[in-house]
């Protein structure tokens, strides 16, 4: 039987694919790391589950988040959202969508990628971590709490250090899969 990381404790296809194929792997693509962030904003104070349930209506009510297209909503288009019963209708959580697709856009601007940006967090590699159980797992640390205040500062909205957190295990800028677990690294062909 193949061993997975104590929190996928669900026979859902849908929650394992996530976990097993891209919790954890380096994301470098701009707009799948804007994905991320904008959907783990989303996910604050509801459960991720929720979140990856509705991903596909994210995908479709947000223009497959394209920042460009986003950063241009009117009113209108915020109100339609707001109505649209397949994403979480919070309207501070839609309307920062719209603010982070503009900060985004800065940034990418400014460091040629949003990537380069916030890659340089953990200086452009991944922090590979060896927990024994979930339980060792961490919630935040230095590198969360630090971004989210730089994000915040460069006008991002729901990215808290805990979001943070989250957000750099689902784009692979921390592997906290469990030794156990067979995406570990440890657990690599290359590694043995």
């Amino acid at each position: 039987m193949t061993e997975r990381c104590a929190w996928v404790v669900t026979k859902e296809p849908l929650y394992k694919e996530y976990h097993d194929n891209e919790w954890g792997i380096p994301v470098y693509d701009d707009q799948l790391l804007f994905e991320m962030l904008c959907l783990e904003g989303a996910q604050a104070g509801l459960s991720w589950w929720t979140i990856l349930q509705k991903r596909e209506n994210y995908r479709q009510a947000f223009d497959y988040f394209e920042a460009e297209k986003i950063a241009q909503y009117t009113e209108e288009k915020l109100e339609a959202l707001r109505e649209d019963t397949g994403i979480v209708r919070n309207k501070l959580k839609i309307q920062s969508v719209v603010t982070n697709a503009k900060a985004f856009l800065k940034i990418q601007q400014e460091y040629g990628s949003f990537s380069n940006y916030i890659w340089g967090f953990v200086d452009n590699k991944p922090i590979i971590n060896h927990w024994k159980t979930i339980k060792e797992v961490p919630v935040s640390n230095e590198i969360s709490d630090y971004m989210s205040k730089r994000l915040k500062k460069d006008g991002f909205k729901f990215v808290g250090g805990t979001i943070c957190y989250s957000y750099m295990q689902a784009v692979g800028m921390i592997n906290d899969h469990t030794l156990d677990c067979f995406c570990h690294p440890s657990h690599s062909k290359v590694n043995k």
